[in-house]
Parts: structure tokens; C-alpha cells; sequence
């Protein structure tokens, strides 16, 4: 595995693209700072300055792209959830891969693929999450959100609690390649926030509204609608 870390870029999923080619499989890139970070649907990622985790999975599985790649985000959000766990906190998912406290969100999570013609070059797998902020600082953002220091009254050790994610993320990181979403999903329908309830799906240009029912064997999301059930593999509960 090899660690690369900045003090200060755009963002670090940008920088792992771009430099895609020079980076093996498993690296690390994480930065201090990062100026314009951005999630799904280019939505922005809020700089809360330093403190705070900022990092990006460059990974190389295999030379062509597998179904269970699509999983790695809820791979992810899973294996944060279990950090914060560890931290004495009850986290929930949010479909797809949302990862919340108390309702409000704590990071987030995105991943890119890269494909030059047609072949698989990897993908970036990158996530922020909100470590250390004022109060007042989040008071800017459009919707829910905290930081772990604000849950646990307590100053969060950044180097700590990026070696617990990366060391976490890789631990059972080629079990779920081989087993896909299966690995996670009783983990995941537990603590997931949204099962059984009447919910808003943006997926690109339109909604969906329904009751969201299950979760499938390979992450998808069963939304019923009256007596018609679908499944959808993209989107974001509103």
C-alpha cells in the first residue's frame, strides 16, 4: 500500500485521476486541505479546513470492470459506520451510501471510474468526512449535517482515525470483491435509515416516490409504488 499525502489540493479524487497511471493499486491519497471537493451529482463538499479527513482509495482490482465495483461506496459506508461505532456512536446508512448521526449527515463518499477507450484503467474511491468543526461552521451548509467532535464533545484525532478507516477498509477489502454485496448486507439493512418508509428518489432528471421495501442482493433499492415494485440502482433519497 502506498501513502501519499498533500497539504493542500482541489480535491483529492482529481488529483487520482489525473495521476491515475502513476499510481499502483492501493494507494493512498489523502491532503490536509482540499479547496473543492464534491460528491454525487457534483454536488459541493464544504471545506471545513484542516482537522478534518479528506482521502482517496486509487484501486486497480483487475483489468476489466466487475458488477461489484458499483458496491464499493456501500462497502465503504459500511466500514465508516463500524469506525464510528467504535467511537461509541449508533450510525445509519443512507441509500446508497450516506452515512448519518442523529439524522444529520457526517461524510461523504464518491466514486469515479476511469476508463481510457475501452479499457479499465480503475477507479477512485473517495471519501470526506466531517472530523472537527465549530457549530457555527455547518450553520452555512443547506442541510442536516455534524462532525464527530461535536458528537463526542471531544477533539478527534485525524492520524488516528484515518489509519483506523484504511486499515478497516482492506481488512475484508478482497473477501467483498470475491463475495459482493452479500458480505455486507445484513450489516447494512441494520443500520439503514430510510427501510419502510415513504420516500423521494431523484435519479438524474426525475423522481421516484414509494414505500422503499428491501434492499437486494447487489445493493439495489425495491421502491413500491401502489402494487408495482422497481428496482433502482441509482439515485438519492431527498
Amino acid at each position: 500500500m502506498y501513502n501519499i499525502h498533500l497539504e493542500e489540493i482541489d480535491s483529492t479524487n482529481s488529483y487520482a485521476k489525473l495521476n491515475l497511471d502513476k499510481f499502483g493499486d492501493r494507494t493512498i491519497v489523502h491532503a490536509s486541505r482540499q479547496t473543492s471537493g464534491h460528491g454525487r451529482l457534483q454536488r459541493a463538499w464544504v471545506d471545513l479546513g484542516e482537522g478534518n479527513l479528506f482521502l482517496t482509495f486509487v484501486l486497480k482490482p483487475s483489468a476489466s470492470f466487475a458488477k461489484v465495483y458499483s458496491n464499493l461506496t456501500q462497502y465503504l459506508s459500511v466500514k465508516l459506520s463500524m469506525i464510528l461505532e467504535e467511537y461509541g456512536l449508533e450510525p445509519q446508512i443512507k441509500w446508497p451510501n450516506d452515512v448519518l448521526i442523529n439524522g444529520k449527515k457526517i461524510a461523504g463518499i464518491l466514486s469515479e471510474t476511469v476508463i481510457q477507450g475501452n479499457e479499465f484503467k480503475g477507479l477512485v474511491l473517495g471519501i470526506g468526512v466531517n472530523l472537527n468543526s465549530s457549530a457555527g461552521a455547518l450553520e452555512c451548509i443547506d442541510r442536516p449535517v455534524t462532525a464527530l467532535n461535536l458528537e463526542l464533545n471531544s477533539t478527534i484525532k485525524l492520524d488516528e482515525f484515518r489509519n483506523k478507516l484504511v486499515n478497516n477498509f482492506f481488512k475484508d477489502y478482497d473477501e467483498f470483491l470475491e463475495t459482493g454485496f452479500e458480505f455486507i448486507k445484513e450489516y447494512y439493512i441494520k443500520h439503514a435509515s430510510f427501510l419502510d418508509r415513504e420516500i423521494c428518489v431523484q435519479i438524474l432528471n426525475e423522481k421516484k416516490s414509494g414505500i422503499a421495501k428491501s434492499i437486494t442482493n447487489d445493493g439495489a433499492l425495491v421502491l413500491k409504488n401502489n402494487d408495482k415494485e422497481i428496482e433502482l440502482t441509482i439515485g438519492d433519497i431527498l
